[in-house]
């Protein structure tokens, strides 16, 4: 794929592709906490976090709540897909490569931006859950 082929299409088939492997790591604790980890290690080094960036914390709690069995209301195919979404931040192979500025982000933005549309029910109801266990 490339470049200028680049789409939310093709982002949505990425997501999609990712999925097996998140599968794999929701059952071990600790590569998931590690990904975790990275995940927030990458955001914090994007210069300029967008709309759907800064759900990346909302989806990092997300997983750490299903993980840990606090948080089970929401199906395991949607936790899969946030997770393929969060690998692809961190993943070295990027369809555009983070090196180059402002463009290097595009393709993480388009598979975080795909996420969020297909679960973005679910991340309300856990953000309503988690605002509700704060209160």
């Amino acid at each position: 794929m490339k470049m200028a082929e680049f789409s939310l299409e093709n982002a949505k088939k990425l997501l999609e592709e990712g999925v097996g492997e998140a599968q794999e790591l929701l059952g071990d604790k600790d590569k998931i906490n590690d990904l975790l980890a990275q995940v927030e290690e990458k955001i914090a080094s994007i210069p300029y976090v967008g709309e759907d960036l800064a759900n990346v914390p909302t989806m990092i709690s997300l997983v750490k709540s299903y993980v840990t069995k606090e948080y089970t209301e929401i199906s395991p195919k949607v936790v899969a897909s946030v997770v393929a979404s969060l690998l692809y931040l961190v993943k070295k192979k990027d369809l555009i490569p983070d090196n180059i500025p402002v463009l290097g982000q595009v393709d993480d933005i388009a598979v975080i931006t795909v996420a969020m549309k297909l679960c973005s029910n679910e991340l309300n109801e856990y953000k309503a859950w988690k605002e509700a266990k704060e209160a």
